[in-house]
Order: C-alpha cells, then structure tokens, then sequence
C-alpha cells in the first residue's frame, strides 16, 4: 500500500510540473496572439493596404511653438521605407534637416552651413523617418510589439501597445478601443531644440480621410509635461515620385 501511495505521489507531482510550462506556453501564446491582433487592427484603421501603396508622402502645415510664441511653416517630405526631410520657416529663417538612409543632415541656421546632426539626434531622426514599410514588417527594422494591457484617461480606457526599437527606445502607443486609432504616443525623444532628452506625449486628433488611409491633422506635443507646440497639418499628397535626390543636402 506504501508503494503505491508513493507512486501515485509520484505521478501526481510529474503531472502538476508538466503542466505548470504547458499553461505558461498557452498564456505566452495568447499573449502574443492578442499583440498581433491590436496590431493588425491598428494598421488596418490607418489604411491597411492604402498604405502598402504608399511609395513617397508630402506634408504641408504649420507648427507653433508654445513656449518661444514662435509659429512656423513646414514640409516634410518622406520616401519609403526610410528617408526624410523636413524643410522649416519662421521669421525669414529657413532650417533644412534630411535623413538619407543613413546619416542625418541639417542647415545650421547660425552660420548657414550643412552639418551633420550628433548621434543620439541622429538616431531619433532615424526612428522618425521610418515609413508604413516599418509598419508591415518591423522585424527588418529590429522592431518589436507587446501589448501592455488597459490604461484609464477621462474615464476612458485605452489599450497600450507598447513599441521596442532596436536600439532599446521604448514607444507606448495608447489606441481606441473602438475604431483602433491612436490617441497618443509616450516614450523618452530628444527635444528639438535643446538637444537633450525628455519625456514627450503627443496627443493626436482630427483624423481626416486621404486617399483611402485616415491621418491625424492635428498633434500637440508635450515635454516633460508642459506643452512644447501644436502642429496642425494642411495638405498630405501620397506618391508624388520624389527622388532621391531630394534627401540630400550638398556642401
């Protein structure tokens, strides 16, 4: 009688430890099935295969300031999968800043020559310029996804769909339940014209109807918790032939 007390013991202990890896690989799978999902959704109320067509875009707007009381107008240009420039004027300045694929350019407003821009600027203009490409496979980007649960704003709750660049940079991406939007985006940048890093939230808002794909014309952007400027978007074109070119600039 012993011995069979120790072997069904035995057996009991086996089947509760095996068990134990089979529930956590079910829960892991899950997990990463409703990651996949969100994703999926998030894509696919931007545009989903609007934006797989996307070869170039163009964007016309003006952005404020709020602490200088300074209000300019920009364009930005951006070529898939990885370039950008961004072209801004105010008070008769013109600031010019381009990433090429792999080095970052800009205009010193000072003394009107082409420098290149320090590395962590460098690095976070990288992660900007990155287009929908990103987006479809952000495996070739060294990008990866995790859904980080609920969060509560206003009575609302949102879900956090928490993006990992390969340099280690952390985006939260706050989405809408109902249409799958984003509300907003968190993580640690580089302020603009300081240099230095902060904590930024840009908040999104009045999404407009593109050539099949929805596009927020307005974001305001916070540092550190106090509001560092609106950017309020006037004209996006979408494949306009841009050419290289364009994503340089000569000495």
């Amino acid at each position: 009688m012993a011995g069979l007390k120790r072997l069904i013991r035995v057996r009991w202990i086996l089947r509760k430890n095996f068990c134990v890896p089979i529930l956590v690989a079910m829960a892991v799978g899950l997990l990463a099935q409703t990651t996949d999902e969100i994703r999926a959704r998030w894509i696919e109320a931007q545009g989903g295969k609007a934006l797989a067509a996307i070869k170039d875009t163009t964007i016309t707007g003006t952005i404020e300031f709020v602490q200088m009381g300074i209000n300019a107008n920009f364009t930005l240009y951006q070529k898939e999968p990885n370039k950008m420039r961004i072209e801004v004027e105010f008070m008769g300045v013109n600031i010019t800043q381009v990433f090429d694929g792999e080095k970052a350019w800009f205009t010193n407003p000072q003394t009107g020559t082409i420098e290149e821009m320090p590395e962590t600027q460098t690095r976070e203009f990288a992660r900007q310029a990155l287009g929908n490409d990103s987006l479809f496979h952000p495996e070739k980007y060294g990008i990866s996804y995790a859904f980080k649960g609920k969060e509560k704003i206003n009575e609302k709750e949102y879900l956090l769909l928490e993006q990992t660049f390969s340099d280690g940079t952390v985006v939260t991406i706050y989405l809408d339940p109902t249409t799958y939007l984003s509300v907003k985006t968190k993580g640690k940048t580089i302020n603009s014209l300081t240099g230095l890093p902060v904590e930024a939230e840009t908040l999104h808002a009045d999404y407009r109807k593109v050539e099949g794909t929805l596009v927020p014309f307005q974001l305001t952007t916070y540092y550190d918790g106090q509001e560092f400027q609106r950017m309020t978007l006037q004209r996006v074109v979408y494949n306009t032939g841009l050419d290289d070119s364009l994503f340089v600039l000569k000495k």
